[in-house]
Parts: structure tokens; C-alpha cells; sequence
């Protein structure tokens, strides 16, 4: 169990998954300690049964400007209950993808910034929390321009404005359209036609060279 107090309870940053461009999210975590005023850990902030919306957008503005200044789009932030901790995950991404380093040096500087808002007097996450900080994983759906720009090349599935659900492999991407490859047929589609897009998992075939690579001595 995690000691309490603003500057204990940490783990050493952690890197899980093996993620290109929306693979397996890239993740950096770290346990962290509540508030601690005269000497004894104190809970502040909302109590337990608070609203983690508000919760979440207390975060948010803490977290924004450090990921803007780090050259990131901050696309996510959730905020979970893990019995007494709060679980707080942050959800990175740029143009050339996210790679393990950036991770961890923006897992870095948001945990400062949390710190800095608590010597401040105010404690942004209330009692003990854990920190992580990744990559968009495949199951991310594609709402923003910048989400299809950053997947061309992969395959989607999507519902566009006649109720259809079409799926093609994206070939383009503007700040008003997306260009889909359907069935050997490009359709250019207004993102305020389309739902969400949901990338399509595909297995790599297996080479020839890989065949006999088990038959090898």
C-alpha cells in the first residue's frame, strides 16, 4: 500500500505496450501521495463521493497548457476510483506518433504541475492517486480531423449521414473531408457526415520466409 503524503507513496514510472501508430497505447505511470498539511496526511478537496466531472475539468485545466507547451494534443483525460485512489489517465497524441521518452518526460512534467497546484494551495486530485500518461490505443475513435490524418493508411469502419455503415481504408484527410478507399472506389466524405470511425484491426499475413523459419536447426 501506498504511503500518504504529497511527496511519498511514488513507484518508479512504468512503460507497457509496444505501440507504432494506433497500436496498443504506450503508458508511463506513477503512484502519488494526497496532500499533507502540519506534519499529517490530510484528504482535501471534494469529498470521496465527489463529482468526477468536476474532478476531471480541475484536471484539465492543470494539465492542458503542459501538454500544449510539450507539443502534444491532450485528447483525453479520464478520472476512475480505485477504492481510496483516484486513477488519473492522461491521453497524448501528435503528428509522427508518440513514442516512449515523450511519454515519460510528459508524465514528468504533469506530475510537477500537479505538485505545484498543490504547494499552491490547491490540491487538484484529492488523497492518494495514480498517474498514467499514454498513447491513443486502435480502439480510439476517430471524431477530429487530426485523428483521420494521423491514420491514413488504416482501415476503418464508419456510419456516414444515410444511415450506411461503410468501411475503407483511408487515403487522404483535409480539415473538411476524409477520402476513402471503398471496394477499389475513392469516396470523399464531409467529416459532418460521418460518426465516429473505428479502426479495423488487420492481421499481417504471415511471409513465406517466416513459413519455414520453424523448420530451421
Amino acid at each position: 500500500m501506498a504511503a500518504r503524503g504529497r511527496n511519498s507513496g511514488r513507484s518508479a514510472p512504468t512503460r507497457t505496450g509496444d505501440s507504432t501508430r494506433g497500436g496498443p497505447a504506450r503508458t508511463a505511470g506513477s503512484t502519488r501521495g494526497g496532500g499533507q498539511r502540519g506534519g499529517s496526511p490530510t484528504r482535501t478537496g471534494p469529498a470521496r463521493g465527489a463529482n468526477l466531472t468536476a474532478l476531471r475539468d480541475r484536471l484539465t485545466e492543470v494539465i492542458a497548457p503542459v501538454t500544449e507547451q510539450a507539443g502534444f494534443d491532450l485528447e483525453r483525460v479520464n478520472v476512475t476510483r480505485l477504492g481510496r485512489r483516484h486513477r488519473v489517465q492522461v491521453i497524448i497524441d501528435r503528428d509522427g506518433g508518440v513514442g516512449l521518452d515523450a511519454i515519460a518526460e510528459v508524465s514528468h512534467a504533469v506530475s510537477q504541475a500537479l505538485d505545484a497546484a498543490e504547494a499552491a494551495g490547491t490540491a487538484v486530485v484529492p488523497g492518494e492517486y495514480v498517474l498514467e500518461v499514454s498513447s491513443p490505443g486502435v480502439d480510439r475513435p476517430l471524431t477530429e480531423p487530426r485523428h483521420w490524418r494521423r491514420n491514413i493508411g488504416r482501415l476503418v469502419k464508419v456510419r456516414v449521414a444515410d444511415g450506411q455503415t461503410v468501411t475503407g481504408r483511408i487515403t487522404d484527410a483535409t480539415a473538411d473531408w476524409v477520402a476513402l478507399d471503398v471496394d477499389q472506389t475513392t469516396r470523399q466524405l464531409p467529416y459532418q457526415q460521418l460518426g465516429p470511425g473505428r479502426i479495423q484491426v488487420e492481421l499481417r499475413p504471415l511471409a513465406a520466409d517466416d513459413e519455414g523459419e520453424g523448420d530451421r536447426t
